[in-house]
């Protein structure tokens, strides 16, 4: 019986290295592989990210179209200031996500159980979304902001709180 490639662990490793969701075992060694798929999935989310904003945006300029002129640029004024702080305000609740997420790093099982759950809700949280997106179209700007400031943080980590946790458990193995 052969073994998935996710099961095979990286060349230099112990043999029970854990598979993390998303990074696989590459993980233990982070060497060029490790760097590598963590940059394949930081651009498949700014490529993911990059079309949402087109959508929203064209939205947007739906409903901007629709006021007056001197609204329009008064609006507009105030969604610039918005996404800006819409960006920070993504950035910081990242950040403390993740903070919150170092201070109790989940072991690896706990790690691919919170991976099942998050993709198990997204389905739903997808079809909600697509109704919610057209009652907010007039603050779409600000809300896209908040995604792009969080998905910003949430890959400009040096580690993720799944290593640790796993790092841990190899060690107390």
């Amino acid at each position: 019986m052969s073994r998935a490639s996710s099961e095979v662990p990286a060349a230099g490793a112990p043999a029970s290295v854990p598979s993390l969701p998303g990074l696989g075992t590459t993980w233990y060694l982070r060497g060029p592989r490790y760097w590598l798929r963590r940059g394949a999935g930081a651009l498949a989310w700014l490529v993911v990210m990059g079309f949402v904003c087109y959508v929203g945006l064209g939205l947007y300029g739906s409903f901007r179209g629709a006021l007056p002129g001197p609204v329009r640029v008064g609006w507009d004024w105030v969604q610039g200031i918005l996404a800006c702080a819409g960006a920070v305000w993504g950035w910081v609740v990242q950040r403390r996500g993740h903070r919150r997420g170092m201070a109790d790093p989940p072991v690896p099982a706990r790690a691919r159980a919170g991976k099942r759950d998050q993709v198990g809700r997204s389905a739903g949280l997808a079809v909600a979304g697509r109704f919610l997106v057209l009652v907010a179209a007039p603050v779409l700007p600000a809300v896209l902001a908040f995604g792009v400031g969080w998905l910003g943080a949430a890959f400009t980590v040096r580690e993720y709180p799944s290593e640790v946790g796993a790092r841990r458990w190899l060690a107390g193995r």
